[in-house]
């Protein structure tokens, strides 16, 4: 169990704002005065009853007395408009950069970390973490200054007032910091399960979102709803025992503290009782005795949201820590014109890659030449699709090497990389925003003319047109609103418009009706046309004029040629033509 301090969590929470820590720092100046200012008001009351006891008060006194509170009053409401113009929305700032980099971070992260059910993690640590700490703890780092501040000087006092009553302020004093800093370690070991628990209601309530046609299908409601309903009770029961667990020490803290005022009292009534205090300094004891500690009892009072935030930045810092795909490279793909034919435009040499400890593809190598025709074929899982994301950099090889145009794309930055290929996925994703601007995500600077152009070429104006607002009509988030076929016909349009030299095709027709795929198929033949294409395909019938045939099985190509050359060879294509056929 980790056993951190108060002040530690506070350094590292401060530490965690990059450029605004200098200002948030600087609100502790603030927060001192303000601390001071804060107990200033009771001195005051103890000067002027002592003088009332004494016979000494006048009308002057009772007037400077009273702007003296006054001023006190000013000066802390000055001094927190001070602290909280440097703090108080710099967790707003901190966060709102650290959403832009943690964006920046996962697009450099491997394609592998999005698909190992961290999806309810990420979410998580975006809507509730970030959230929690910018909501609850930014803004009270200054007060927490103020209550140590406030609690010096209430000690100093205990001193002024008797040395003895000073000694046992202290020894109360270190027995609530005990009952405290034990309270924390207690709030620290629950803190991380609590919010691990919330990740995990978070993908569950994802997942029965993301399911709710299959499972509403399947008549699966019961079901499902008892693993979602199960995520709740788990929820609730690790907030319970958070709560359960750290209720007794803030009760045993609070008795600490009860404790420790009723034996300040007790002492000083036992001085006066001997005469070795006078009854001045007995009534200003007594002015403050219920604050004597309350400057503890307000810090130690943050400690379940202080422990929260710091399970919450442990979340934090482990999705900054996934390790990147490195992005140092300096070298730059060759212009087409500046390549040879004689060139490959893509080879693969003895590339093998696992996921974790799976293997998925074992010394594959292969070259295509620019402008041919590559068909990825094979039974589903064989490594077909891990090839394709290979080349974009969706992950890294573990061994062996990938090359456009004689370059090692490792050594390319992956925006250079990204440049040159188009990808047209089975799965569509279409983003909550007009058709035009889904289209020209291919090209950011592109005109209306020329996106009208590729919708033309990609087979979709015409439905596009017969929509409310045409172009510039707003479609649901995944693209909802449209048809598979449609969505499907839009993303080749996006990528026509990229006019990229490299296009890969993950199985574009294989969810789409017939009517629909004789689009696509127009389409695709206008965005491929000069390119170098890689098709993934188990509709064989759709790459009888690929250049090239690879069967992809376990990992390896058991078999290579053109569709001609593989019916004759009577093999493991010849034999998924055959059942494709029959």
């Amino acid at each position: 169990m980790k056993n951190k301090s108060m002040i530690t969590m506070m350094h590292r929470l401060v530490g965690s704002c990059g450029k605004y820590k200098a200002s948030i720092r600087a609100a502790y100046i603030p927060g001192f005065f303000k601390g001071m200012f804060m107990k200033a008001p009771l001195m005051v009351c103890f000067l002027i009853v002592s003088g009332f006891m004494a016979g000494t008060v006048t009308r002057k006194t009772c007037l400077i007395s009273g702007l003296v509170l006054l001023g006190c009053l000013v000066a802390q409401a000055v001094l927190q408009n001070i602290s909280d113009r440097l703090q108080s929305a710099a967790g707003f700032k901190v966060f709102a950069d650290k959403r832009m980099q943690l964006g920046d971070h996962f697009r450099k992260l491997s394609m592998g970390y999005f698909s190992d059910g961290n999806i309810g993690k990420v979410s998580s640590v975006l809507a509730t973490d970030m959230n929690f700490i910018e909501e609850n703890c930014m803004m009270v780092l200054e007060d927490l200054v103020g209550f140590i501040i406030s609690q010096a000087m209430m000690i100093g006092f205990m001193f002024y007032l008797d040395w003895r009553l000073g000694l046992v302020a202290v020894g109360c004093l270190a027995l609530i910091m005990l009952m405290g800093n034990l309270m924390t370690r207690v709030s620290i070991a629950h803190s991380m399960a609590k919010q691990v628990s919330s990740q995990t209601l978070t993908s569950a309530v994802l997942e029965f979102a993301e399911g709710i046609g299959i499972i509403k299908t399947f008549n699966m409601l019961g079901e499902k709803s008892k693993e979602m309903n199960k995520a709740f009770e788990d929820s609730c029961d690790k907030a319970i025992g958070f709560e359960m667990a750290y209720a007794p020490w803030w009760a045993s803290f609070m008795i600490s503290y009860g404790i420790g005022t009723a034996a300040v009292l007790f002492v000083a009534y036992l001085l006066s009782a001997r005469g070795l205090i006078t009854i001045e300094f007995m009534m200003g004891m007594i002015l403050f005795l219920f604050d004597t500690f309350a400057g503890m009892k307000a810090y130690y009072g943050n400690v379940a949201r202080l422990t929260v935030t710091d399970a919450c930045l442990d979340r934090i810092e482990s999705v900054f820590d996934e390790a990147e795909i490195s992005n140092d490279g300096t070298e730059k793909l060759p212009e087409l014109t500046t390549v040879t034919m004689d060139q490959p435009e893509i080879s693969y040499q003895n590339v093998s890659f696992a996921y974790g400890d799976k293997e998925a593809l074992h010394n594959i190598s292969f070259d295509v030449d620019r402008g041919q025709m590559l068909a990825l074929v094979g039974p589903s899982g064989g490594g077909k699709s891990t090839i394709a994301n290979l080349l974009a950099r969706f992950w890294d090889v573990k061994e062996g090497i990938i090359k456009i145009r004689g370059t090692d794309i490792r050594n390319v930055p992956v925006a250079n990389l990204m440049d040159n290929i188009s990808m047209v996925f089975q799965r569509v994703y279409l983003f909550q925003d007009t058709i035009f601007n889904n289209i020209a995500m291919g090209k950011t600077n592109a005109t209306r003319e020329e996106v009208i152009e590729v919708a033309k070429k990609a087979r979709c104006y015409d439905f596009i047109m017969q929509l409310p607002d045409g172009f510039d009509t707003v479609i649901g988030e995944g693209g909802a609103s449209l048809s598979g076929g449609e969505q499907q016909r839009i993303s080749i349009a996006r990528c026509m418009l990229k006019d990229a030299p490299i296009v890969i095709l993950d199985e574009a027709t294989a969810s789409v009706d017939a009517d629909n795929e004789h689009f696509i198929q127009e389409a695709i033949s206008e965005l491929c046309h000069g390119k170098t294409l890689i098709v993934i395909a188990h509709r064989l019938n759709t790459i009888r004029n690929a250049d090239k045939i690879l069967v992809i099985k376990n990992g390896q190509i058991v078999e290579s040629g053109s569709h001609e050359e593989l019916m004759a060879a009577n093999r493991e294509y010849a034999m998924m033509v055959s059942k494709q056929t029959a």
